[in-house]
């Protein structure tokens, strides 16, 4: 069993090669990958398309086998169908019966997870009401949108109250307002002793939810950590807007990013920078508008590491 403070999830040296058509040559997806993931965290899986993130969440989830490494879902091995008992799960490309209304294909999936009836009852209605879909649970699944599917993946994917959620790209297809709904039902996944381990390409959503972050680069974690220990805990940069301060320059550490009549937009990086574009701006007699920290973001961050990516192949491949 596990223990209140054992990962929900580990993987060590996972490693996974596909053969190509007639197995003719092989393809290394999985490069030695590591995870550890904690009891009532949000861990975002991130990576560009290709790095592995599909690949390891099938591995984890046993719709595929790893070529080499092993992992632990809720304290047993991966090959043991017992550790996948308290897991919830949403594919990248869900595929439900058509001829089937939210409603019965929810009511389906709780007989699967072993529900009764009363529970299944109380559950699928809970549920089609949280994701949003109670206006359209009778709704034939052929007939619904990509987004409604979608909604409906993640209603199933919580059914029985899991205690690790894996989630395929959970945004894929749905509108602001879904996307809003759903990062406030992750963010809600804590406190009802839910893990949440997903993928996404939205990083902006990634930055708002996530505990901690791994990005994955050819096949292997390139950078993990919380956000402050990826972005820094500080600004990065200021943004400072001054009306009348159209013929100040901009000096060391300061770049004027926009000039549009009396107002300047600058770009600072660095405090003692700041200070003195502020002391100049006051000798100026220049009106202050507003003083903005910029934080790195988590899209900027995985872009140096892609361009950094990038160059070192390019290196290796140089005489």
């Amino acid at each position: 069993m596990r223990s209140s403070d054992e990962p929900v999830l580990t993987a060590r040296s996972l490693c996974k090669t596909f053969r190509g058509h007639l197995s003719m040559g092989r393809t290394q997806v999985l490069r030695g990958l590591d995870l550890t993931v904690y009891p009532g965290e949000i861990y975002g899986f991130i990576g560009a398309n290709g790095a592995g993130k599909t690949t390891t969440i099938k591995i984890l989830a046993g719709l595929i086998h790893a070529s080499a490494g092993e992992f632990r879902l809720l304290g047993y091995d991966g090959a043991d169908p017992r550790s996948r008992r308290g897991l919830g799960f949403l594919p990248e490309n869900p595929n439900f019966p058509g001829y089937l209304s939210g409603r019965e294909f929810l009511d389906f999936q709780a007989r699967l997870v072993g529900l009764d009836r009363d529970r299944r009852r109380r559950d699928v209605d809970r549920l089609l009401d949280e994701v949003g879909m109670a206006g359209r649970a009778d709704t034939p699944l052929r007939k619904c949108s990509k987004g409604m599917m979608q909604r409906l993946g993640i209603a199933q994917a919580l059914l029985g109250d899991p205690v690790l959620l894996i989630l395929d790209e959970p945004m894929s297809g749905l509108d602001p307002a879904g996307r809003r709904d759903l990062r406030d039902l992750i963010l809600a996944q804590p406190a009802r002793g839910t893990t949440v381990f997903f993928s996404s390409h939205i990083l902006s959503d990634a930055e708002v939810l996530c505990d901690r972050v791994g990005i994955l680069r050819e096949g292997r974690l390139a950078l993990e950590g919380s956000l402050d220990t990826i972005l820094g805990p500080g600004a990065a940069a200021w943004d400072v807007t001054a009306t009348r301060a159209g013929g100040l320059a901009a000096g060391t550490g300061t770049t004027a990013i926009s000039r549009q009549d009396d107002r300047v937009l600058f770009r600072v990086e660095g405090e003692a920078a700041l200070a003195n574009l502020l002391d100049r701006l006051r000798a100026a007699g220049a009106g202050l508008h507003s003083v903005t920290p910029r934080r790195l973001t988590l899209e900027e961050r995985f872009l140096d590491l892609e361009e950094q990516g990038a160059r070192e192949r390019h290196e290796e491949r140089a005489p």
